[in-house]
């Protein structure tokens, strides 16, 4: 089987032309070890299996266990099996989202459900997670506890994202609690073997779990500020795809905290996210006022600081090349949102 995706361009801010060497050198070989693991002898589920990892993407995670093991001795074969590893997990993740999601695209092309059918994409995103079993499993008894912990919290988190938060809990609280669960978790994951697999001391191991989870959270925060605030050709995503679908996030959140109902146009906004917001027209109303509400300039600001705490969990590691692109990777996941 021969795949086209390629390495992705490598844009950390602060990694220096040797480092960005290494990193893009160790993504070709988790782009090869992928490759090679979801190659199957069935040319129907190879070509299913493939589907995402043909199309490229950002290999965020994998990329950041990478650069976790510039912390301790640097990249080796076993560093290279994790990243994989977390990336399959990843890409088994989003064949089950698309499902769930009733997506028609994914990286720019048709998502596995609508090229194949919800049934395949299930079984092959189930495939995948056993891929990325079989990988972590050669890594030790360790890792694999991590793997399955990792994908507990990871189903978890979705099966709470699809439920309404319970009357008795803070809804911020339980929105940010399942932002460290479906999105935290994983990303956590990958700092944490990066550091695991290159010889790192085990305190460095919990900063990377700890940054990790941060930079997670941050990451899903910027997400749902684009989809409020961008226009559609800026992300390739459709605006308001959150509101559409009466998911409540942080933006909106804090508007239904500080929304007075005597307020003409707090009235109106609310009105609007309680009603129907299938029709484009109510949909657009809704963005434009959600957009000049400063619930929305509230949002950002938290979505920064929780980037700077993930910055402020590095500052006990010594001085190097790599603390200092893990520096500038936790505030570029929040700068997309302007």
């Amino acid at each position: 089987m021969t795949t086209h995706a390629t390495p992705p361009v490598l844009g950390i801010p602060g990694a220096t032309a040797e480092l960005s060497e290494r990193l893009r050198d160790g993504l070709a070989r988790v782009d090869a070890l992928l490759e090679q693991v979801v190659d199957h002898d069935d040319p129907f589920i190879a070509g299913a299996s493939a589907h995402l990892v043909e199309a490229g993407g950002k290999r965020f995670r994998p990329l950041l266990t990478l650069l976790a093991a510039e912390l301790g001795d640097g990249i080796n074969d076993d560093v290279v099996s994790a990243a994989a590893g977390v990336e399959l997990t990843h890409l088994a993740s989003l064949y089950h989202d698309d499902v769930m999601d009733e997506a028609t695209v994914r990286r720019g092309v048709p998502s596995v459900n609508t090229a194949y059918d919800n049934s395949t994409a299930i079984l092959v995103g189930d495939l995948l997670f056993g891929k990325a079993s079989e990988l972590v499993a050669g890594l030790g008894a360790e890792a694999v506890l991590i793997q399955a912990q990792t994908f507990v919290r990871l189903c978890s988190g979705q099966i709470r994202d699809d439920r309404a938060c319970p009357d008795d809990v803070d809804p911020v609280d339980y929105y940010l609690g399942v932002l460290a669960d479906k999105t935290g978790v994983l990303i956590a994951t990958a700092g944490r073997y990066g550091v695991m697999f290159s010889g790192g001391s085990p305190e460095t191991v919990e900063i990377m779990r700890s940054y990790g989870e941060k930079v997670g959270i941050a990451f899903q925060l910027a997400d749902d500020l684009i989809d409020i605030a961008s226009e559609a050709d800026d992300s390739g995503k459709i605006p308001g795809t959150d509101l559409r679908e009466g998911v409540d996030t942080l933006a909106v959140l804090r508007f239904r905290a500080q929304a007075d109902p005597s307020d003409a146009t707090d009235a109106r906004l609310l009105e609007l996210l309680d009603g129907d917001l299938t029709d484009d027209a109510a949909l657009t109303e809704a963005l434009g006022l959600l957009r000049a509400h400063p619930a929305l300039a509230q949002a950002r600001e938290e979505t920064y600081a929780v980037a700077r705490e993930a910055q402020a969990l590095l500052d006990p590691l010594p001085h190097s090349d790599a603390k200092k692109a893990l520096q500038a990777l936790a505030m570029s996941v929040v700068d997309r949102v302007g």
